[in-house]
């Protein structure tokens, strides 16, 4: 709608918006606030509500608010109605039938001989200034919050009511303000008013707010509630370290703080215990307990390490006496831990390998066979990667053998994440060795990106072992991944495979291994030997572009062919040290030259190795021949030291005879005998300075 006609300039001010709800998620509060107030503020920017200069200082930014109850924002800055507009509208030719120029002259409320001529691609037309008025606040904010709310990444919508308004959550109030005034619409089904409400238990009756911005304060102070999300997450961190002290650590990542945030509005910390004889459970199941089900912090000794029979809790009550809510929340976590203690004790009355034969009741694919199938698959391959990296493999097969047996356990059973964790416990206590206790948990990781990697060629031969069954099974079914979709997480096995390997350092052959990997399905799934490769081979480029390496470093090396991964990083090192030296462009040209000679006699059949210096007649192609035998017999040493870098810094004196042949010879002369060993010098100078990455791939 357009504005009312005034002389008077816009009221400016600060516009705030809050939707009332029932408790929404604390996992995703945060990303739907702040995808909230990124629409809202976009669809005033391009209305024109919004001066563009007034947030180039930084100072006019938006606010957003976010507790269980609400999500909101304060949009300082915001005009009561946008600017008039011109624009331009293309009109008929020039020289069109009166008729249809006066009828867009009519239809643009303009007079015909106010119309303008435009020359276009397409010839002279008419052209109308458009004049528009500009939009009201007051008429447009209901809309564009609404369409904002819809544009939310929601997974699942609710319906509430009578009625078929949809939302995450029941919506049941509305603020609406820009500055003092009340600004009136219904959103949801719902119509605004300047009244919003404070903590559920600790605030007794609604807030009348005055001014937009008057909303944090009135909140905190009268309301009981922290409505800024970071600064209610300060809080919570502040008070869990102030009460931990400098002797116990608090075991709480950013996740978990971040749900904890989500779920209080006016956080208070409390302490609570349980008895010691739970610490002999594993920490991990205690922790996982603490955490995952109930939100609470578990404390360590920070000089030990050690799990501690306390706990932190974040209350949405601030009460003077509160041992009967620190009581109810040990009572809830002791029935939690009894539940673990019982799963592990009952767990251990069973060794591990005796669970072993039921994986085959436990469906792995059902393209793919069992368990104990997929089982017996990791640990010949296990076998066959630690006989390559020379370590224990009978140790390596034991562990491949024993490590997806917790999944048949109670405690894995309760908490999934424990898989591996779990069975090393108990292969410990079945008496297990040492290395093939690690290797069961290890076998894993990494899980994510970043996480450690598994130690020792035992651990890594069986994580490596799994992650190869799964590469080979699925794709040799078609189950690739496709776009975005992944869902049996091929790219993160893919990327595992690569950081064990590189990392580690393990001269290991990807031909080989993916091999032995199909080889364990014998011959039951489809051969896409080359379809993996590749994928490995994607996955490796972008690895490498990640550690820092540029796209044409990456292609020069991978460009070259590569079979060991562990290689590859000390390859592009090298090319990093070859490109800071002032003869690597001329080389990397006058390589990208002889690459296109050589494809164009690869054409006609022409291709041909060691040059007969005894044919080669003129000064600067013998010069160039002994200069590249010089040069090969000194790189050669160097290559076969795993010298990358000395190797391909030994070529760089060819410069002057390479440009000086390329100068003054002539290749593909008449002269069969002297065209053949010309080329023979190319294809020799190429297989010399390429041997470690394709130096062409340097050249603009």
């Amino acid at each position: 709608m357009s504005k009312k006609k005034t002389d008077k300039a816009p009221i400016v001010e600060s516009l705030l918006v809050e939707l009332l709800t029932e408790e929404l998620p604390p996992k995703a509060l945060f990303q739907l606030s702040k995808a909230f107030v990124n629409h809202i503020h976009t669809e005033l920017l391009e209305r024109g509500l919004i001066d563009k200069s007034l947030i180039d200082d930084g100072t006019k930014s938006p606010t957003t608010f976010a507790t269980p109850r609400r999500i909101a924002v304060l949009i300082p800055g915001v005009r009561e109605y946008s600017p008039d507009t011109l624009r331009e509208v293309q009109g008929p030719p020039v020289g069109a039938p009166g008729q249809a120029v006066n009828g867009f002259a009519k239809k643009n409320s303009v007079a015909v001989d106010a119309l303008e001529k435009r020359k276009t691609p397409k010839g002279e037309v008419f052209v109308a200034r458009v004049k528009s008025g500009g939009i009201a606040l007051d008429s447009a904010l209901a809309g564009m919050v609404e369409a904002s709310l819809k544009a939310l990444p929601i997974p699942r919508a609710m319906r509430w009511g009578s009625g078929g308004v949809q939302f995450v959550r029941p919506v049941h109030g509305l603020v609406m303000m820009h500055g003092s005034k009340l600004i009136t619409g219904t959103v949801l089904g719902v119509a605004s008013s300047n009244r919003t409400v404070g903590h559920r238990f600790l605030s007794s009756k609604p807030l009348a707010l005055r001014h937009a911005n008057d909303y944090e304060r009135a909140l905190g102070e009268q309301g009981k509630v922290e409505v800024d999300f970071e600064k209610r997450r300060q809080k919570v961190v502040a008070a869990i370290l102030k009460i931990a002290g400098k002797g116990t650590e608090p075991v709480v990542d950013d996740e978990l703080l971040g749900e904890i945030t989500g779920l209080v509005e006016w956080p208070t910390v409390y302490t609570g215990t349980f008895s010691e004889d739970f610490l002999q459970v594993p920490p991990e199941c205690l922790i996982l307990s603490m955490q995952q089900h109930q939100k609470y912090v578990p404390l360590r000794d920070r000089n030990t390490g050690k799990l501690l029979a306390c706990f932190l809790f974040v209350s949405n009550l601030e009460i003077k006496n509160p041992s009967e809510i620190i009581r109810g929340n040990e009572r809830v976590l002791r029935a939690r831990l009894a539940d673990a203690k019982f799963f592990f004790d009952q767990d251990r009355k069973e060794r591990l390998e005796a669970r072993v034969p039921r994986l085959t009741n436990v469906v792995y694919h059902n393209k793919l066979g069992s368990q104990l199938e997929r089982t017996e698959r990791i640990q010949l391959l296990a076998g066959h990667v630690a006989r390559e990296l020379k370590a224990d493999a009978s140790l390596a097969e034991r562990a491949a053998w024993l490590a997806k047996a917790d999944l048949l356990t109670g405690m894995v059973g309760e908490f999934p994440e424990l898989q591996g964790v779990m069975g090393r416990y108990y292969a410990l206590g079945d008496g297990e060795p040492k290395e093939v206790a690690d290797a069961i948990e290890q076998h894993y990781r990494p899980r994510f990106a970043g996480d450690s990697l598994p130690q020792g060629p035992v651990a890594c031969s069986v994580a490596l072992a799994d992650k190869l069954d799964i590469l080979a099974g699925l794709f040799g079914i078609g189950e690739q991944p496709t776009g975005e979709k992944d869902p049996f997480g091929l790219r993160r096995a893919g990327l595992g495979l690569i950081r064990i390997v590189v990392e580690h350092q393990l001269p290991l052959s990807l031909h080989n291994l993916v091999n032995a990997a199909f080889a364990g399905y014998g011959g039951k799934i489809g051969g896409a030997h080359s379809d993996l490769q590749i994928f490995v081979l994607e996955r490796f480029s972008g690895y490498l572009k990640d550690l820092g390496y540029s796209t044409l470093q990456v292609e020069a090396v991978l460009g070259r062919g590569f079979d060991q991964l562990s290689h590859v990083p000390r390859q592009l090192e090298a090319v990093k040290a070859f490109q800071a030296l002032p003869e690597a462009e001329s080389l990397a040209a006058a390589n990208k030259r002889v690459v296109n000679i050589l494809k164009q006699a690869a054409t006609k059949g022409e291709l041909f190795r060691n040059a007969d210096r005894n044919t080669l007649k003129e000064p600067a192609e013998i010069t160039l021949l002994d200069a590249l035998n010089i040069a090969s017999s000194k790189a050669n040493v160097l290559f076969e030291r795993g010298d990358y870098s000395g190797y391909l810094k030994t070529f760089a004196v060819l410069k002057t005879p390479v440009d000086a042949f390329f100068d003054s010879v002539m290749v593909m002369v008449e002269e069969e005998a002297l065209r053949k060993n010309r080329l023979a010098l190319l294809t020799d100078l190429r297989e010399a300075m390429n041997r470690v990455a394709d130096i062409s791939k340097l050249a603009a």
